[in-house]
């Protein structure tokens, strides 16, 4: 028994510490339902609602979630579906009782019918469910609920009326307690799971590039960090809270850095790119762990080493969208010619740089005749490339899909201050890449590895 206690106390202890806000909003749900509750003691208001000021309480318990998007758009919701539902409610009881006593319950009936059957499938609708389910759903209750009593109940317009300001009481104390009380806006929890999920990609690019690129002389006993490598993974099964937030984001109002209309829409389309990439990642590593034992010599030592770099500059890349995306700023450089470049521009080109590196190796006819016993080598080496080249293009369009985030939301840049030896390193990294691609044999690019000035872009008003 006391083994039992004790599991059950760890779980219900863990549940807090995964996320301490679940304590705070069990506590503001208690909050809300007490506010709430005071006014079936008021005797003025008890006698005008009488029984009916329950429904205020058991609305604050339906319409209460965890985010404020959330309590707001059910909230809304169950407000206009009440009231639209008891308006046609009351008007088809009126028609009715004008054909008659008689008449009067089978008409209600078919209207009963064809309200639920087209509300019903209506739901079904993939834009009215994403949205406006819940309020379908409501709207049925409410009509049938007013209809149906009616035949009964003398004075339904009371009715109606009664029930809609016991709802509109409790979505407005949910609402008050949610936004005043230690806010938690779905927004927020969306920017931050792809800024999150761009920095695990990074994380295992890392791993990856670390682990089984840098040259070890035939060690196949290296430890390998293997949750560091797959936390990539993590990012396959977040499509439905993205798509959940997101819906739940557009209700909210503006608040901080998210102004009203925020392009919710470009962090989901951010969202596929990072899991696209994470599949990318996935196939890298599935490669990767085919050991196939070759001899070491010059060439494979030149393949690690730019399969190292190219690894790191697209690592890079992640790192930079993901603290720029975090923290509402975005990262530039400043060349000679005072043109403002973004920083993970040279990190995408520079990982285009080792690209072409690794295409001209593979084409060299040397490495083919220093591997002529070893073709499984040479076509594990192809299809490493192959995969490198897919994701240096998916963090090229995460990049680019980030940079239009920034435009679409309207972030503002601070001034650049001039930092001469900076800008010339940058201009070196740029004018050495651009000579390359021209002059040079891409295999032997060294490309300078240098500091970069960072401008903030804060979220203006």
């Amino acid at each position: 028994m006391a083994n039992v206690v004790e599991v059950v106390t760890k779980s219900i202890l863990k549940i807090g510490q995964d996320d301490p806000r679940r304590v705070i909003h069990s506590m503001k749900v208690g909050l809300a339902v007490t506010l709430v509750s005071l006014f079936y003691y008021f005797r003025s208001i008890y006698q005008d609602l009488g029984t009916t000021a329950l429904w205020a309480v058991l609305t604050v318990v339906v319409v209460f979630e965890f985010s404020v998007g959330a309590t707001l758009g059910k909230g809304l919701n169950r407000t206009m579906a009440t009231l639209i539902g008891g308006v046609l409610a009351v008007g088809v009881h009126g028609l009715a009782t004008q054909c008659g006593h008689i008449a009067e319950p089978f008409l209600i009936s078919i209207f009963v019918f064809f309200q639920a059957s087209l509300s019903t499938y209506a739901r079904f609708c993939p834009k009215i469910k994403a949205r406006y389910d819940y309020a379908f759903l409501i709207f049925i209750l409410t009509f049938s609920f007013i209809s149906i009593s009616g035949f009964r109940v003398r004075d339904i317009i009371d009715l109606a009326r009664d029930r809609w300001a016991t709802i509109l009481i409790g979505v407005f104390g949910s609402l008050l307690v949610s936004i005043l009380v230690f806010p938690v806006w779905a927004g927020q929890d969306l920017h931050n799971l792809i800024a999150n999920n761009l920095h695990k990609l990074a994380i295992s690019l890392d791993g990856y590039g670390n682990t089984y690129f840098k040259i070890k002389e035939n060690d196949a006993t290296h430890e390998i960090d293997t949750p560091k490598l797959q936390t990539y993974k993590n990012v396959f099964n977040t499509k439905g809270a993205e798509e959940t937030l997101a819906n739940f984001a557009k209700w909210e109002p503006s608040h901080g850095c998210f102004r009203y209309k925020h392009p919710w829409k470009q962090y989901l389309k951010l969202g596929a790119l990072s899991r696209e990439c994470a599949y990318k990642i996935d196939a890298l590593d599935e490669r990767l762990k085919v050991n196939i034992k070759v001899n070491e010599n010059d060439h494979v030592h030149k393949f690690r080493a730019i399969c190292n770099r190219m690894t790191v500059e697209a690592s890079k890349t992640l790192k930079e969208q993901a603290s720029a995306l975090k923290s509402m700023t975005r990262t530039r450089t400043r060349t000679r010619t005072r043109t403002r470049t973004s920083s993970c521009k040279v990190y995408v080109a520079k990982s285009k740089e080792e690209m072409k590196s690794l295409q001209d190796l593979l084409k060299s006819t040397t490495l083919w005749k220093d591997n002529e016993d070893q073709l499984l080598h040479v076509i594990s080496a192809t299809t490493i490339i192959s995969i490198l080249t897919d994701i240096v293009t998916c963090t090229e369009k995460i990049a680019n899909c980030t940079t239009q985030l920034a435009s679409l939301a309207h972030f503002k840049a601070t001034k650049l201050q001039n930092s001469q030896p900076e800008s010339k390193c940058v201009d070196q990294e740029l004018e050495k890449s651009t000579s390359a691609s021209q002059h040079q044999n891409p295999t032997n690019v060294n490309l300078v590895n240098c500091s970069h000035i960072a401008i903030k872009i804060q979220a203006g008003d």
